[in-house]
Parts: C-alpha cells; sequence; structure tokens
C-alpha cells in the first residue's frame, strides 16, 4: 500500500487499504465490512492537518467523489455541498449563483469536512469558525446506515459541528449563508510599538482584523477586510510589503500558501489574548530568534456554541506558531505551549500539541456531551484510532 503524507511532510504512515467510494451505498457497504473485520476506519480529505487525525493502520477513504454543489435556495440563504468538495471550488460554485460563505481561513485547500470537523476558522470579532455555517449534514455511520442531521436536532448537530471525524463520515454538508459579497483588503505593515495598544481597537472596527508578528524585526504585518457596496473594479496593487486587493470575498479573504510548514495554535479567552501574546514575544525574543523567523498569527473569533469548538462559550484570540517545514520546530513549540495552556488556551484540533485526555477535555464544558453523542452514533469505536483514543481518554 502507498503511503500517505500529509501537506508539511510531517505526518506519514501507510494504511491498510486506500479507497475512494463513489456513492454512499458502496461507503456503507465498506464501513459495515471494516466493522465486522474489526479494522479502524478514517475519512481523509486534502491532508492539511498537522496532527495525526487521520492516521489508521486500517481503511483510510477519500472522499474525493462527493464533490461539488448539489443543490442550493438563493432565498433561504442555504446551499448543499459534497463534503469532499475544497472550500476554494466550494466557493467558485456558490458564487456562480449568488451565495458566499460568511467567512473562511487563511488557507482555503481543505475540503469543506475536514475544515468543519476540525473547527477551522478565519478572523473577525463577530464572525464564528467554519463550523458555525453548518445548518445539516449526511452522516455515514458505523453501521452503514445514513443519518441526515438538519437544525432541529440540535444536541448531536452541535457535537457534529467539530466532530473530529469520529461521529461517522460526512457525504453532504448544508450551508447557511450569505449573499455573495465583496470586499477591500489592505495590508501594511508596522512597528509593534505602535500596534500594541491598539488590539482591541482595530479588531473593532474592521469586518476582518489580524496581524503576522516577524520576529526577527519586531514589525507586524496588519491586515485588514471591509466589505463594499460601491462599484470600484475588482484589483491588485502591490507595493513593497503593502498590498490592496478588491474583489468578491472567495477570492480575497484567502491567500495562497507555497510553502510549507508546521503549526501549533492555541484559542484564548479573548481577553488574555493581548496577555499571552505579550509573553510568547518576549520568549521567542529571548530563547528562539537564531533557528526561528517564521512569523505568529493573531487572529480573532466570535463565541459559539459547538461543543468541540476551540470558540465554544467565549469570544476567541488565537495565536499560532509556525515553522518550515525543513527546519526544527519540537523544542520551539515545546518551550511556548505551556504559555498558552497557562492563560486558558484550547489547542487547534488539526494542529500541533501535546494535551490530551482530561487535561484537554476539562478545557471543554460540553465535552461530556460530545462523547455520550460519540458513543451513541459510534458505539464500537469503528472511527477510534489509537491516537483518537488517547486523545479522548476512551478506554479500548
Amino acid at each position: 500500500m502507498t503511503e500517505f503524507a500529509n501537506w508539511s511532510g510531517g505526518l506519514r504512515f501507510t494504511p491498510a487499504d486506500r479507497v475512494s467510494p463513489a456513492s454512499e451505498g458502496e461507503l456503507s457497504e465498506l464501513l459495515r465490512q471494516a466493522a465486522a473485520d474489526g479494522r479502524t476506519v478514517r475519512a481523509v480529505g486534502s491532508g492539511h492537518s498537522s496532527a495525526p487525525l487521520v492516521r489508521t493502520d486500517g481503511l483510510l477513504v477519500s472522499l474525493d467523489h462527493f464533490d461539488g454543489l448539489i443543490s442550493h435556495d438563493a432565498d433561504a440563504r442555504r446551499a448543499t455541498l459534497g463534503s469532499g468538495t475544497p472550500i476554494h471550488r466550494a466557493g467558485q460554485e456558490l458564487l456562480k449563483v449568488g451565495l458566499a460563505m460568511e467567512n473562511t481561513g487563511d488557507i482555503d485547500r481543505q475540503t469543506l469536512a475536514g475544515g468543519f470537523a476540525t473547527g477551522t476558522h478565519g478572523t473577525g470579532r463577530t464572525l464564528g469558525n467554519l463550523s458555525t455555517q453548518l445548518a445539516g449534514v449526511r452522516l455515514v455511520l458505523a453501521s452503514g446506515e445514513v443519518l441526515e442531521l438538519g437544525e432541529d436536532d440540535g444536541d448531536l448537530l452541535r457535537a457534529a459541528r467539530v466532530s473530529l471525524g469520529a461521529l461517522g463520515i460526512a457525504t453532504a454538508l448544508t450551508l447557511r449563508l450569505v449573499p455573495a459579497f465583496r470586499v477591500h483588503r489592505s495590508e501594511r505593515c508596522a512597528p509593534w510599538r505602535e500596534v500594541r495598544d491598539r488590539l482591541d481597537e482595530l479588531a473593532a472596527e474592521n469586518r476582518n482584523f489580524d496581524f503576522y508578528w516577524y520576529p526577527r524585526k519586531d514589525e507586524v504585518k496588519l491586515r485588514r477586510i471591509n466589505e463594499i457596496t460601491d462599484d470600484r473594479p475588482d484589483h491588485e496593487v502591490r507595493r513593497g510589503s503593502e498590498r490592496d486587493m478588491v474583489g468578491w470575498s472567495a477570492d480575497v479573504l484567502p491567500r495562497v500558501r507555497e510553502l510549507r510548514f508546521h503549526e501549533m495554535e492555541y484559542a484564548l479567552p479573548a481577553e488574555a489574548g493581548p496577555a499571552c501574546f505579550a509573553e510568547v514575544r518576549e520568549r521567542v525574543r529571548a530563547r528562539h530568534l537564531r533557528h526561528v523567523a517564521w512569523r505568529v498569527l493573531y487572529r480573532t473569533i466570535a463565541a459559539d456554541d459547538a461543543y468541540f469548538s476551540t470558540a465554544h462559550g467565549r469570544d476567541t484570540v488565537t495565536i499560532s506558531l509556525h515553522q518550515n517545514q525543513d527546519l526544527p520546530y519540537l523544542d520551539y513549540f515545546a518551550d511556548l505551549e505551556p504559555i498558552f495552556q497557562a492563560h486558558g488556551g484550547r489547542p487547534h484540533w488539526a494542529k500541533l500539541f501535546t494535551l490530551k485526555g482530561e487535561a484537554l477535555l476539562s478545557r471543554y464544558p460540553m465535552a461530556g456531551r460530545w462523547l455520550a453523542a460519540r458513543r451513541r452514533l459510534d458505539p464500537g469505536g469503528l472511527f477510534l484510532t489509537p491516537y483518537l483514543r488517547d486523545l479522548l481518554g476512551v478506554a479500548r
């Protein structure tokens, strides 16, 4: 069997089989057979996750055939898409029918199912992570049965919004959308000392706001995005490190990343964000400048009620560490992680972290409800690999 490697190359493993079912019926039969054979099953999308969520020595299921726009209702602002649709392609398909996702992440190469299942997010004080846009989902369960969840299925839908792929395999997602909209993106660099006391102001006065901090220059790149309704033409202008862009949201919100990297990210209570970043900055400058030139990313997310969302119940700031895929990163991440944890941080499910078991679950007030939903939908643990069992404290 061919080895699987994730986007950064930091995760490599060889499953017993990798399959791409062409229909729900074929997927149902594969799951029933895997359960009978005592094998674990994991679904895989674009492989963008740094964490070993998809690692299995059993069956690896690709959702390549569950792709594209299935249906839409422009008046209700809803659309159903195949779960394996890459987010960037979803944006273009939705634009054709006059709709848009409310927000996207900085990177849009992930599949819809993968991005939603891991709590992937963009930035914006009033905007939730991607999973808050989930209005319904079709899941093929371990039994082979198909379960369709909608907005009336409150408890299970709140569990499914950030599912870690452990409740079932999604084949279609129904999204809560907005009319297609255009935005102006502005990027400017400034010394950190000129920005540090203005973070709340900048987050409040822009639809989308974040910044990259460059350790060796002690400089930040401010990124501000705001909706526009005038008729100025789409364009992109670069002047050194500055950039201005105007265009449809699906084209302007995300950026294409050619360089590949390892990443750790923690989600903190919004009020703890500035103090946590100040500690991170001091630690990086004191200990890591020799080996780390990669930027640190600071973003905001609105609170939500998904059980395993990193923004559950609290407005949130996220801080992300990056390191080039070919450079040492483990010691760097290990040295900074206790700072995030001390400020009440919750790790991004798809990125690198060391918390597990009770130390991890205690940070989620509704963890018990999520675990109960998992037991209900997958009582035999078909979707639980050793990594997931260890992560969630689930006995074998």
